[in-house]
């Protein structure tokens, strides 16, 4: 069977899945557990023979061997034994549980993948069909898969300006589905790298270091890069399942791409003896941090700075409030235009994100000596909000919208470059003098509070109320989450 007939087959057993209810994220978790134990089975044959520590009885061919409700019975025993392994095994299966509720349905969704050569299928093929997935997943809002996706182009924009290097580690404490480092490795990898052996075997098993502290999401992402060639069956995740938040980093990286959760504030669900449930605000007191504080966004910048090695580069995507909040947020970006080289934002244009109302930016840095030096001396903001509209499904952002940022943001010298309309610099001594030492900067005129006509469409304009909306609902949640329970009405 040709690719294109088979990721058609795949899609099309999702969608007859969907008609009993199961929806793209059980079916992702399902295809995943399947594909990992039938690519296990084809590397333990000739000409490859790797032990793959899969146990016998547990394995493919006990799955192939059933039909009905013994093939349903023997995988949940499957799923379960498999999560108490070690290491890939055990991360990829870790309380994996069986969605699909029809025996005949899981037998057929096992012959299609048995009747499959997977492992001849180029990393590619596997990698699109399997984002491809991960992408329609996002697309159901129902899901609440979004948040853990980051707009393909955006990613590809920031990595070509990063221009990671071979031989060099990349960082995401909040790595979703592994968006960013599949961006790198495509980078990495691109026609006319021509990496050596040895480059190729640090991309493949010492490049990628992550943490996602939810186990579904986390689960994919492994599965992700696997598909993708990065990772082995039988060492250990390269992603990490726990909050990466909680302790000091462990070792320090090369490049930190990130796309940090939204939301303002962290907190934990506290239940009591009666098992009613409440919200607490959660405080990191960590000694490497300039400020506590229970700003989501302020803890994962400063956390990111502790992460980078001297020379490091970072390029994270931020909400506004961590360019204008006062308080903390106005200590810590003093703290990181002193102790760093904020050199880069780029302000972003709603309607881009799957979490709705978000407006955001990307913030590069590079980490610089702890010599009481100030090592920013000023920061060039590129303006791709003002004047522009995008839509998830009408207008969606591709990478086309951002070469003219890749443009003037000059990768192959950052230090040379040329202001433009949407594009200028603004000096160290300019930015600390503002209220708040506020980055939130713009200077473009919006055309459409003078002129009717120049409005954006009717429904750009219902997309963008939407958000404004949904934004206010999660600002009011927030408030309603620090408040203690008594004095909730």
């Amino acid at each position: 069977m040709n690719t294109s007939a088979l990721v058609q087959k795949v899609w099309n057993f999702c969608h007859t899945l969907r008609d009993d209810g199961v929806g793209y994220g059980d079916y992702l978790e399902q295809l995943t557990y399947l594909l990992f134990l039938k690519l296990a089975h084809e590397y333990a044959q000739e000409p490859y023979n790797r032990d793959t520590h899969v146990p016998a009885g547990y394995d493919w061919a006990s799955l192939r061997s059933r039909t009905g409700e013994p093939l349903e019975a023997h995988y949940l025993a499957t799923l379960h034994r498999l999560g108490q392994e070690p290491g890939m095994l055990g991360a990829i299966f870790f309380k994996a549980q069986n969605k699909i509720q029809d025996p005949a349905k899981l037998s057929r969704l096992v012959q299609m993948i048995d009747a499959e050569s997977w492992i001849s299928l180029d990393a590619d093929t596997k990698g699109d069909l399997y984002e491809g997935l991960l992408q329609k997943n996002a697309e159901d809002t129902k899901s609440g898969a979004g948040q853990y996706f980051t707009p393909r182009a955006l990613i590809e924009a920031m990595v070509a300006c990063v221009r990671p290097e071979p031989m060099k580690t990349i960082a995401d404490p909040a790595c979703g589905t592994g968006g960013f480092f599949l961006g790198a490795y495509h980078w990495l990898t691109r026609p006319g790298a021509q990496l050596d052996k040895r480059q190729k075997e640090f991309l493949r098993n010492q490049t990628f270091h992550g943490n996602e502290i939810v186990p579904n999401t986390r689960r994919l992402c492994l599965m992700n890069l696997f598909l993708h060639n990065i990772g082995e069956l039988d060492g250990e995740p390269a992603v990490e399942r726990s909050d990466a938040l909680i302790v000091e980093p462990r070792r320090k990286v090369d490049y930190v791409l990130a796309n940090p959760p939204f939301g303002k504030k962290s907190s934990m669900t506290i239940t009591n003896e009666e098992g009613e449930e409440d919200r607490e605000a959660l405080t990191y007191e960590r000694q490497d941090f300039w400020e506590t504080t229970s700003n989501k966004q302020l803890n994962f910048l400063q956390h990111i700075v502790g992460m980078l090695k001297v020379g490091g580069k970072a390029a994270v995507v931020l909400p506004d409030n961590v360019l204008f909040e006062g308080g903390a947020g106005e200590k810590i970006r003093r703290k990181l235009l002193e102790n760093c080289d904020v050199h880069t934002i780029l302000r972003l244009p709603t309607g881009i994100f799957y979490a709705q109302g978000v407006k955001a930016n990307v913030v590069f840095f590079d980490a610089r000596p702890k010599d009481g030096q100030v090592h920013t001396r000023g920061i060039w903001f590129y303006d791709l909000r003002t004047n522009k509209h995008f839509t998830l499904k009408t207008r969606p952002l591709k990478l086309d919208d951002l070469q003219d940022f890749i443009h003037c943001y000059n990768p192959e010298n950052r230090h040379v470059r040329i202001a433009t309309e949407r594009f200028r610099f603004f000096s160290y001594e300019e930015l600390v003098a503002r209220d708040k030492a506020s980055l939130d900067v713009f200077w473009l005129k919006d055309d459409s509070l003078d002129k009717l006509e120049d409005l954006p469409p009717p429904d750009v304009l219902q997309q963008e109320i939407i958000e404004h909306m949904e934004a206010a609902l999660a600002a009011f949640r927030d408030v309603a989450a620090a408040l203690p329970r008594g004095a909730r009405a």
